[in-house]
């Protein structure tokens, strides 16, 4: 049998740009893996958002040109430092908003197009079952959460930047001594910069051709391979030591949950390497969430994987004399893994040590292994072994299909995700935290209620539930359990900054606590300055204090300044500067742009019709008055109010009688407002 990677050096062509490799049609390959893909992912196309996709498509204090400028110039603008990935979100948010149908294809087809590029590097080296190799990574279950997930759109947009880059340094190094093309070597590590900024996993990327060249030529040389790639290797280290810090100062990979010793990271590493192997070679009860190893219990129990992992390599690597090709792609797997074994902290160690989306990259190393030995069996001189070779073939790709679409129907909405993650994981707290969300937000606070209390009986020490349960228990009007529960998330993670507002909010309805409420906002907003809702919270609170109005006029713009296209952010200021008494003006022009972007607040007519009669314009703030009635005919104060208006106007008291005696049917206990029309009719017209 052929060896799966064929050990041969590569004759330097004429040609330095020529396609290389087996003559396969990569137009037809190309339509083979969209059409399959679509097949595969044809359930999440229509899905809604999930889990935390709001905190990746553009926020609204990010989607104006200021905003494209804060994502590249701000390490706090976005949930993570990849400025690229957010500035392909901020473009794709100006064609078509929030609709998540949008950003399913997107993903879907730089997932399609990085799956071509692979075949395209494959042949460009001449591996054979290129492409098969495309079409099983297109199709492997393990690649769904990162295509079917919008947040996840950074691998398969860093992938495309990745295989690019690969490809034209591959070009470059065909090239001859001092001839190789300057421009191929400038435009590779162009494309490799772009990688970085998508996702900092692609920073493994010079490694790997190094693995690739050595694999090539059987050797390395210094000058030829090494030293064109030192810059690049300089670019790695700089990105990942600004993922590892941004990962531990701002997302939170810091603290207890994280202080593993060196043996069990170790431990920890094997026991990674030999699971995302098993899940790439039987992809069956894959999950969103997987159950987070005890690593401080279990760990010496893992010594057997990472015995396995060093007697594989140290296998392999006297295989090499053989055969190369299974040495490279192990290397591949294992190196490209390396940033996610547990060596650095990253904030999803939290509830688990894997992920399917972490193995998206160095999934390729295998699938590649194995295609080449397909493929090898598929060229055997036997027509029966190569009709056996076939039919497994087909087999397989059928079975990954069919797995592939049930997985992707998984992500259609929270509630089916959730659901599906503790069908495998039941003791997920996130997820029963995830359902209580989901329920609360379609209107069922008893199952809410259930599945707050679930996640807190798998993780009594877990702040979000408490956070989250506080805010039902607020819901409910029960104050006291609700401070309870905010005052127990912060004892267990001080530096939530949602617990802090969420605690705010409940102390601003208590009479005395008024002082304490504000002190929780301005600390949420020093845990998170561009926290919109507590600065909203924090200027309401302030409204409290007539003193402190100009205070709580800035908090409003600053809130308005975050989230410029909210209505609710301008009627809020307006709200705030119709208490002055020089700024109306100000107040009127913020009510009349908050009507433009929701015309069908009757609260924001009502409150507009007072500034404009407080102005002496009372035939226009009639106007709002009647379209506040129209949207909410049930609304009687504003027919006190309209009643005042008429008043104003010479001529209109019989219509402002009307208005006080439509106002009494619903208040009839309004001993004023009856004196007040008891005046009208006693008064000569």
């Amino acid at each position: 049998m052929d060896h799966p990677f064929p050990e041969r050096t590569m004759a330097i062509p004429q040609d330095p740009g020529a396609p290389h490799g087996p003559r396969t049609s990569i137009g037809w390959t190309a339509a083979i893996i969209g059409l399959l893909a679509l097949v595969c992912y044809w359930p999440a196309l229509t899905g809604e958002q999930v889990w935390d996709d709001d905190a990746h498509i553009t926020r609204q204090g990010l989607q104006s040109v200021a905003g494209l400028w804060k994502i590249w110039t701000s390490v706090h603008a976005t949930q993570q430092y990849y400025p690229l990935l957010h500035s392909a979100f901020w473009i794709e948010h100006r064609l078509w908003g929030n609709a998540p149908l949008g950003y399913h294809l997107i993903t879907l087809l730089f997932h399609v197009t990085a799956a071509v590029l692979l075949v395209l590097v494959l042949q460009r080296l001449r591996v054979p079952g290129s492409g098969l190799a495309g079409i099983l990574f297109a199709v492997h279950p393990v690649c769904v959460e990162s295509v079917a997930w919008i947040s996840e759109q950074k691998n398969t947009l860093s992938l495309v930047f990745y295989l690019l880059a690969a490809l034209t340094y591959l070009r470059f190094d065909e090239g001859s001594g001092e001839t190789r093309p300057v421009r191929l070597y400038a435009l590779g590590t162009f494309l490799f910069i772009l990688a970085l900024l998508t996702k900092s996993v692609t920073a493994t990327l010079p490694a790997a051709l190094l693995v690739v060249l050595w694999w090539k030529r059987g050797t390395l040389s210094w000058r030829r391979d090494v030293l064109p790639l030192a810059p690049w290797l300089v670019l790695s280290l700089a990105s990942g030591m600004v993922t590892s810090w941004v990962e531990r100062a701002i997302g939170g990979a810091q603290g207890p949950e994280f202080d593993l010793s060196l043996v069990g990271r170790l431990l920890l590493a094997g026991h990674i390497v030999w699971f995302y192997l098993g899940k790439l070679l039987l992809p069956i009860h894959l999950d969103l969430i997987y159950p987070r190893w005890d690593v401080g219990n279990d760990a010496v129990g893992w010594i057997g994987y990472l015995l396995g992992a060093i007697l594989v390599t140290v296998g392999l690597w006297f295989l090499r004399r053989r055969t190369r090709g299974p040495l490279a792609a192990w290397l591949f797997f294992v190196g490209t893994l390396f940033p996610a074994l547990g060596f650095f902290n990253v904030y999803p160690f939290l509830f688990s040590y894997v992920a399917d989306h972490f193995q998206y990259t160095a999934a390729i190393g295998i699938i590649v292994l194995v295609s080449a030995g397909a493929a090898s069996l598929l060229a055997s001189p036997s027509q029966a072994i190569r009709g056996f070779g076939m039919t497994a073939v087909a087999a397989v790709l059928a079975i990954l299909v069919l797995a592939s679409n049930a997985q992707s129907q998984n992500f259609t909405d929270p509630k089916t995700l959730w659901s599906s993650t503790l069908e495998d994981n039941p003791k997920c707290w996130m997820a029963e935290d995830g359902l209580g969300l989901w329920y609360k937000a379609h209107g069922d606070p008893g199952k809410a209620l259930s599945h707050y209390q679930a996640a807190l009986r798998i993780r009594k020490d877990y702040p979000q539930a408490h956070s989250n349960l506080g805010v039902w228990y607020e819901d409910k009007g029960d104050l006291g359990q609700a401070i309870s529960e905010f005052q127990e998330a912060l004892l267990l993670k001080p530096d939530l900054a949602e617990a802090h507002n969420n605690l705010g909010s409940a102390l601003a309805k208590l009479p005395d606590r008024l002082d304490d409420a504000i002190a929780q906002f301005q600390e949420a907003l020093r845990l998170q300055p561009e926290f919109a809702t507590a600065h909203t919270n924090l200027g309401t609170a302030l409204l409290g204090k007539p003193e402190r109005l100009d205070d709580a006029i800035m908090e409003f713009k600053k809130a308005l300044e975050l989230t410029p296209g909210s209505a609710a952010a301008h009627a809020n200021l307006a709200d705030a500067l119709s208490n002055t008494t020089d700024r109306l003006d100000e107040a009127i022009a913020q009510y009349e742009i908050a009507l433009e972007l929701a015309p069908g607040d009757a609260q924001v007519h009502s409150n507009l019709g007072l500034v404009l009669n407080a102005v002496g314009r009372s035939a226009d703030a009639i106007s709002h008055y009647k379209e506040a009635l129209r949207l909410a005919p049930g609304f009687a104060e504003i027919r006190l109010n309209m009643a005042l208006a008429f008043l104003g106007i010479p001529g209109r008291r019989r219509e402002a009688a009307e208005q006080l005696e439509e106002y009494l049917r619903v208040r009839p206990a309004n001993d004023m407002t009856q004196r007040i029309l008891e005046q009208i009719r006693a008064t000569p017209p």
